[in-house]
């Protein structure tokens, strides 16, 4: 059975896509003897370790978190009103999956006409009011031959979760949201447009709780990579492995043809994928539960850089970091 899930996982878009990240990778870290070296990024005008859901810049007594997200176009095609909404949900999920909380955001949409743009507005301004994330500017132009649309978002975050503090021996750690429903064509699986927003905000609100509490400091949002995509790219930028028990992964009872594979790859409107201290695992996995929050622990991370999927005793192999990077930030401001 794994022997298939891993099969499936290795092949689908949403993890072969951040490949692509390899390229910004060798122009900003300069890996030797790679295309565009000669002309990275030094650390001088570096301010931020690379790699993360957010840019965190030290900035007073904590930092100043930037991140941005585009929109995939057929999504943006054939669902432009969640395109939208999703555009803001996602950068919002960034910030928190730092630590951090959101202050702004901005926008950059190109639409075919007028018509074009409404649905991506309806969707982005309802986003802001279900968050309490103003949009306070960006670029909007309706005489494009395509429709694209891009956002950005700032924050502050007083501790940090970040990508790179992962360490042998921790508890991993899976919290989704499960009470939502699968988008009807694409792999999203939507908790949040039918939710209380002030629900929303306090749900949340667990993840900079947590990294002011010194619970957990190392994790990421799951992403359009699912949970399995956004495992890799937490052991790479961390420089270590794991074993993920694709089980214990919460997971919708009541979804017909939901298979491991398909749920593994899903992007949830809200989840966490967190890498914490043994010790304060159960303190973690009760703050989520407080909240409703479908939380369990999912696995255990070690040296090896190779991600193993395991179930029911079976062992499964899935991707080997060391012989093949997925975005090359491999250790990039590891701690």
């Amino acid at each position: 059975m794994l022997a298939g899930v891993a099969a499936e996982l290795r092949g689908a878009l949403g993890i072969l896509a951040k490949r692509d990240v390899q390229i910004p990778a060798r122009y900003l870290c300069g890996k030797p003897g790679a295309a565009g070296a000669s002309g990275a990024v030094d650390a001088v005008h570096r301010p931020a370790a690379l790699g993360d859901d957010c840019a965190a810049i030290p900035d007073g007594d904590g930092y100043l978190l930037l991140a941005a997200e585009g929109i995939w176009p057929t999504f943006l095609e054939g669902d432009p009103r969640f395109a939208g909404y999703s555009a803001v949900m996602v950068n919002v999920s960034d910030i928190y999956a730092m630590g951090g909380r959101p202050i702004a955001v901005v926008d950059v949409v190109w639409g075919t006409s007028a018509g074009a743009l409404e649905p991506v507005w309806e969707g982005m301004v309802a986003a802001s009011r279900a968050y309490g994330v103003p949009i306070v500017g960006g670029h909007t132009s309706a005489r494009s031959p395509y429709n694209a649309l891009a956002v950005a978002i700032a924050g502050r975050a007083r501790r940090l979760i970040t990508s790179f503090a992962a360490r042998p021996g921790d508890v991993l750690v899976a919290a989704i949201d499960l009470r939502g429903r699968m988008h009807a064509e694409h792999p999203f699986w939507n908790a949040s447009t039918g939710a209380d927003p002030a629900r929303l905000r306090g749900d949340l609100e667990v993840l900079p709780a947590l990294a002011e509490a010194g619970l957990c400091d190392a994790g990421k949002d799951i992403s359009m990579g699912g949970v399995a995509g956004t495992l890799l790219m937490l052991l790479e930028t961390s420089g270590v492995g794991a074993v993920l028990d694709v089980a214990a992964v919460p997971r919708p009872g009541d979804v017909r043809d939901l298979s491991i594979a398909r749920w593994l790859l899903a992007f949830p409107s809200y989840g966490f994928l967190l890498s914490v201290r043994p010790d304060a695992a159960g303190a973690v996995l009760a703050a989520f539960a407080r909240r409703g929050i479908a939380s369990a622990a999912v696995g255990a991370v070690d040296g090896s850089r190779r991600l193993t999927l395991e179930a029911a005793g079976e062992r499964q192999a899935l991707w080997d970091l060391s012989a093949e990077p997925l975005t090359g930030f491999a250790g990039e401001g590891a701690r």
